[in-house]
């Protein structure tokens, strides 16, 4: 379906037009429409779908109808989880709107607080912002919402694991009861429903790509290999099958960087990203490996959250990430806008449980293939009557640390005044007592005086 068969502006299609877009992915052909009708909606999406142009081109349609020249105040709210996420959505916003006299800004942590509430102070239409900076700009009254007529919540998901919900719930509370609310997830699990049932009002259920049906064109194949040649296979394969443009997904910040550091040893231009870094090293990460000035990007689940490189042919998960449904968001990252895309996924024989959790929630198994001098050692069980002696071994611990067997003391009791009276004693002289002479001996004597 083309995209100017869904009543958008000729400016709007121009836009889009300059980005290359002419036809509607199936997320558009639903979200569109159904953002006409001001119903509140409640979408599951994947990642590299097009959802973002459909809640964004339908509420630039609508801005415009009641547009005054010269009068900008916030209409449109659009929440997200993350940095990374709130830069790619402002952008996409500006770029559809190109062709338009509406004005929009972008609001996260981390950047200069000042700059912002200045370029709120000059008038904007649409907000992108992350939760917990737009409540110190509203808490300083830098600007107020009473006139928004479009609440988007983006990677409700994300917002939900991350634990921002208290915080979008103070933000609602300084929204116009009479608004059009949407919700936009790659899951639509229990506690998505629930937090849609908070915030929507009869809203009408778009189901496309989410959940089981993710990323069909993404190739996924598991490499089995052991936990302390992880690290020796992720050079190698990126090496020897030169791929170009890698991200590398990992689950901690430290190991992270220890992937990082090993990557730039081993002659791959690698850079990171992850919460401990700072916005603009982050930006600047991200900016380098979309330009193709590094050959692999290194991020946690979190900090990856908005990463849109179209071309990005190649995502590697390093390990299983904690929340099972982060692992649709990583292979979101590849196979976007339509083209093929490939996700690699290096598995230890202590992930296996992980695994199946996700082969659960995506309804099929991921083909396996095993690399020689990689593949994990699998010790068979013995067969027969005659089994070898079981031998008993340290184990590790329930924080992964040996268990230390502590020799058992015994307390020494304490030394009593008493104590020294008796150590006193020993140490003295004994005295010698002279002999007791006897009856006899004495009569004796007497006898002869």
């Amino acid at each position: 379906m083309s995209l100017a068969t869904l009543g958008l502006s000729p400016e709007i299609l121009k836009a889009l037009k300059d980005k290359g877009y002419e036809n509607a992915t199936p997320i558009q052909k639903e979200l569109i429409p159904a953002m006409f009708s001001g119903r509140d909606i409640m979408a599951g999406a994947q990642t590299g779908t097009g959802k973002t142009a459909g809640f964004v081109l339908p509420i630039l349609q609508e801005l415009m109808k009641d547009f005054k020249e010269g009068s900008h105040a916030p209409k449109a709210i659009i929440i997200v989880p993350t940095r990374e996420l709130a830069r790619q959505v402002y952008e996409s916003v500006e770029a559809y709107s190109k062709y338009l006299p509406l004005k929009s800004t972008v609001l996260y942590g981390g950047s200069n607080m000042t700059s912002q509430a200045n370029r709120l102070k000059q008038g904007v239409d649409i907000v992108v912002a992350t939760s917990g900076r737009l409540l110190e700009h509203i808490g300083k009254k830098n600007l107020t919402l009473e006139r928004v007529n479009y609440l988007v919540l983006d990677e409700a998901d994300t917002i939900l694991d991350m634990g921002f919900v208290h915080e979008v719930t103070q933000v609602i509370s300084h929204l116009p009861q009479k608004r059009q609310n949407v919700l936009i997830s790659a899951t639509l699990s229990g506690s998505v429903k629930r937090l849609a049932e908070q915030i929507l009002h009869r809203p009408k259920l778009i189901e496309v790509d989410s959940m089981g049906t993710s990323a069909k064109n993404v190739k996924q194949v598991i490499h089995p290999v052991s936990r302390e040649l992880k690290m020796e296979l992720l050079s190698f394969l990126i090496g020897s099958k030169n791929y170009q443009q890698v991200l590398v997904f990992v689950r901690k910040k430290q190991e992270a960087d220890e992937v990082a550091k090993e990557l730039n040893l081993s002659g791959l231009k690698t850079f990171v990203i992850h919460g401990d870094k700072s916005s603009g090293v982050r930006a600047r990460a991200l900016e380098a490996f979309k330009e193709g000035k590094t050959r692999v990007l290194v991020a946690t689940d979190i900090a990856a959250r908005g990463i849109d490189i179209p071309s990005l042919e190649v995502v590697i998960n390093y390990d299983i990430p904690h929340v099972t449904g982060d692992f649709i968001h990583r292979i979101g990252r590849t196979g976007r806008a339509g083209k093929e895309g490939l996700a690699i996924t290096l598995l230890s024989p202590k992930e296996e449980i992980a695994m199946k959790d996700v082969e659960r929630l995506i309804g099929k198994a991921i083909e396996r293939e095993e690399i020689d001098g990689y593949t994990p050692k699998v010790e068979k069980a013995q067969r027969g009557a005659r089994k070898t002696k079981d031998v008993k071994q340290k184990t590790d611990g329930a924080f992964g640390k040996k268990r230390e067997v502590k020799a058992v003391h015994q307390k020494k009791r304490k030394v009593t005044k008493r104590d020294a009276f008796k150590a006193y004693d020993a140490a003295k002289p004994k005295k010698e007592t002279p002999k007791k002479s006897n009856k006899k001996d004495k009569k004796s004597k007497r006898g002869k005086r």
